[in-house]
């Protein structure tokens, strides 16, 4: 009986170790298939919680309760066992310069006021700088982008390639683009103010109207009710912008995207449309050929100026991007976007 029992023992210790063979051989097989068929795998990370070792999890804490990850968790080691899993490109979510509670006016960077912003750390898609990164991620926010062109390269050196996102529906309803370049215009700095539409103005506005704070329901307070030097239930902004959702009142209700602004994209009151469009063929044509109808086309601003962020990344280094609410945005901007972005980095 007992011979029964080790022979049954030893072919269940075979069967399972041929089953664990053929596993490591099937995901061999699979990672060798993925690098023949040059298949894309990506990996979407929240960078501000990767390597974020603090286990607290008090409501609306700091980042000195809470803790925050940093662009440097991504270390050369962590970055080569994400390659090892057949990863090709890395999705660092939450990178650019979104509004934010905590205070870094010692760095030159202009407080972010509570009754617009979604949270302490702020909502990654109201963006406020589309020419800097998120300052929660560096060890040093003075050298913010400086740490993430390091993150960059670190990620290229592995074999990986750098997605990040833009958000072209909407931005922070704080933004000012402290950080454009020169001969680059902040959005709305040359916007007519005096009329809800004009195709060449970034924002749709409520003339005559100041913006108001959302009535809080359910208890909501900004901030968890904690206190904070800008939070007064107010936000000067006159005359009103329309919400990131497309709300036109002035006072968005608190489930609207109250903390973002809508952008124009040449898209009239009325739904029709203010600039060119596709012939209807266009969906089979190529790259080539829709930066070809672009050339001698005048197009709205918002479009030249997403244009010109998008290019500002691929020259720093980031090889592609992902491209939040794009339902919300006209297809022929994306033909407009893309074939530019292609005629860039082709890859």
């Amino acid at each position: 009986m007992i011979k029964k029992y080790v022979f049954a023992i030893l072919v269940c210790g075979a069967v399972l170790c041929c089953n664990e063979d053929k596993t490591k051989s099937k995901d061999v097989n699979n990672e060798i298939q993925m690098k023949e068929e040059g298949k894309k795998v990506i990996y979407q990370v929240f960078t501000r919680l990767f390597g974020n070792t603090n286990t607290n999890n008090k409501p609306w804490g700091t980042i000195e309760e809470n803790g925050v990850g940093k662009f440097d968790d991504f270390t050369p080691k962590a970055l080569k066992e994400i390659r090892e899993l057949g990863i090709t490109h890395i999705w660092y979510t939450g990178v650019p310069h979104h509004a934010l509670a905590t205070d870094y006016t010692e760095y030159g960077i202009t407080n972010d006021d509570p009754d617009v912003i979604k949270g302490r750390a702020g909502s990654p898609y109201a963006v406020k700088d589309y020419y800097n990164v998120n300052p929660d991620l560096a060890n040093n926010p003075d050298k913010r982008l400086e740490e993430f062109r390091e993150l960059v390269d670190r990620t290229h050196k592995q074999g990986m390639k750098v997605i990040i996102d833009i958000v072209p529906n909407h931005v922070a309803r704080h933004y000012e683009g402290a950080s454009t370049p020169s001969g680059k215009e902040v959005f709305g700095v040359s916007d007519d103010t005096t009329v809800e539409y004009q195709r060449d103005n970034n924002f749709y506005y409520i003339p005559g109207t100041p913006f108001q704070v959302p009535e809080w329901t359910n208890g909501y307070r900004p901030l968890g009710g904690n206190p904070h030097p800008l939070s007064d239930n107010k936000f000067v902004e006159n005359p009103a912008k329309w919400t990131g959702n497309g709300s036109r009142r002035p006072q968005p209700d608190m489930n609207d995207w109250y903390e973002t602004v809508k952008i124009n994209y040449g898209v009239k009151l009325d739904g029709t449309l203010d600039f060119d469009q596709l012939p209807a063929d266009y969906s089979l044509k190529s790259v080539e050929e829709h930066l070809v109808f672009w050339k001698d086309k005048s197009v709205p601003d918002s479009w030249i100026k997403f244009r010109d962020i998008a290019l500002y990344w691929l020259d720093f280094g980031v090889d592609g991007f992902r491209f939040d609410m794009a339902e919300m945005v006209p297809v022929e901007f994306w033909s407009y976007l893309n074939s530019h972005i292609k005629e860039k980095n082709s890859d």
